[in-house]
């Protein structure tokens, strides 16, 4: 990406997130509250997020950024924005997703510290129902303005955890204590991203909160974009056929912090502010046979398997996306990092019942039971993934998997319907009924046709 994109997409707002009537996105921009020059303390600097009212109306901070150093974040850190979104369904009763603190908790003061500046840090306090997701600076001792950030209704958030120190004020010379924390979201469940929105809990001591303040993470859905499944193929003849065609039938949509796109490893948010993940579908010709006997046959053929343990790997290396466990494995330590935990859907991945068919890249033995005079064909379900960027570009190489449960039978000649016309009976008999044979099956076909699955030798 050049200079001149990465500016273009600066100016570009992303398109939000929307989670009820809730939509989330993502500034760079931020104002100066107070820094810790004069007092004996370490380096920290607070920031207030500010969306550009012209890229951003009407969004609002979560809480104040705090880093531990006194250089500008300006453009170097990203941080969520929130905004109230119309209610499309005019039956909800859930109320509005934002709401104005009612009041403020004093939490410290730089007081006896010697500050260049005056500062105080404050607690928002919600009203019933909503949850304040972080802390408010202000530049003198008095209470921020109620408009200062917003609080987010408690249905929309989870319970986070305090993550590391980021700052307290040991040896400052304040009569108050204060430590700050960062904000770890929860593991998140398949088909859920929780992520931090760069706020910090803070405490009037210097140890670590055992009980209360309490921290919370936002919880969004991964959304996924589902179309129609892709077709078992039909034997129309005594040919060897070919595989069916690939089509993509679902799509899952990241955002930019989900992804660690190697080729921006610092500047996802300029790169790229949306992943797709494209899952494709095809059912791929396991082996075709013809049965010129008047007995029933079986016919063996060895099936490859997509999964490959190597290429697994690289994709996570240069996305950190998995496909079997929410990652990331541990929270970034840089404090630029937007701190998250992402799993997929299980239906998107494979691994509705287990994820252990990931790692069996061994091939199979499918055994095919031809009928007589009968051509058969098996397929079996093959997917693939792959990871674009907005702009169309991959992100890394594609990642296969075969689901072995998903085999299909064909043969040809299909079976046909034969009715037979009962013929006139007396009452007192029964009835002489139609009688059907079965068409194609997917896993087995008609009596004396089936198929089976072994380990490969």
């Amino acid at each position: 990406m050049t200079t001149n994109d990465s500016a273009s997409l600066r100016d570009r707002p992303m398109e939000p997130i929307r989670l009820d009537n809730l939509l989330i996105n993502f500034t760079s921009e931020f104002n100066r509250i107070w820094n810790s020059n004069g007092t004996r303390a370490r380096p920290a600097t607070f920031w207030r997020p500010a969306p550009a009212p012209d890229l951003l109306p009407g969004y609002f901070p979560l809480g104040d950024i705090l880093v531990p150093n006194n250089t500008s974040i300006n453009g170097e850190i990203v941080a969520a924005v929130v905004c109230e979104a119309t209610l499309q369904d005019h039956g909800n009763t859930r109320g509005k997703a934002l709401s104005r603190p009612t009041d403020f908790e004093l939490v410290w003061k730089e007081s006896g510290s010697g500050a260049a500046m005056r500062t105080s840090i404050w607690r928002p306090i919600a009203p019933q129902g909503y949850v304040a997701l972080g802390m408010t600076c202000s530049s003198d001792h008095g209470k921020p303005s109620l408009n200062a950030i917003r609080c987010v209704r408690a249905d929309l958030v989870v319970a986070a955890d305090l993550g590391d120190l980021l700052w307290d004020d040991k040896g400052s010379g304040a009569k108050l204590n204060f430590s700050a924390w960062s904000i770890d979201p929860p593991t998140a469940a398949a088909g859920e991203i929780c992520f931090a929105p760069g706020t910090f809990i803070g405490a009037p001591s210097h140890n670590k909160p055992t009980t209360g303040p309490f921290a919370y993470a936002l919880r969004i859905p991964i959304p996924v974009q589902v179309s129609a499944p892709a077709e078992a193929p039909v034997l129309t003849a005594h040919i060897n056929p070919e595989s069916a065609v690939a089509k993509v039938t679902q799509t899952a949509r990241l955002p930019w912090f989900a992804v660690s796109d190697h080729a921006q490893p610092n500047d996802g948010f300029l790169h790229s502010r949306y992943y797709d993940l494209k899952r494709t579908d095809q059912y791929v010709l396991v082996g075709y046979g013809r049965n010129t006997t008047e007995q029933a046959q079986s016919i063996k053929w060895k099936a490859p398997r997509a999964q490959n343990a190597a290429a697994m790997r690289l994709f996570n290396r240069h996305t950190a996306v998995e496909f079997t466990k929410a990652w990331p494995a541990a929270m970034p330590s840089d404090i630029r990092a937007t701190k998250f935990s992402a799993c997929l859907p299980r239906d998107f991945t494979h691994t509705e019942t287990s994820s252990s068919e990931w790692s069996e890249s061994g091939s199979r033995v499918v055994i095919a039971m031809a009928a007589k005079l009968k051509s058969v064909a098996v397929y079996q379900m093959e997917s693939h993934y792959e990871l674009v960027r907005e702009d169309g570009t991959e992100v890394t190489v594609p990642l296969g998997y075969t689901d072995d449960t998903r085999l299909v039978m064909s043969e040809y000649p299909p079976e046909t319907v034969e009715t037979v016309t009962p013929m006139p009976v007396m009452a007192a008999n029964p009835s002489t009924e139609a009688i059907t044979s079965g068409a194609d099956v997917v896993a087995q076909s008609s009596p004396g046709s089936s198929t089976t699955t072994d380990s490969a030798p």
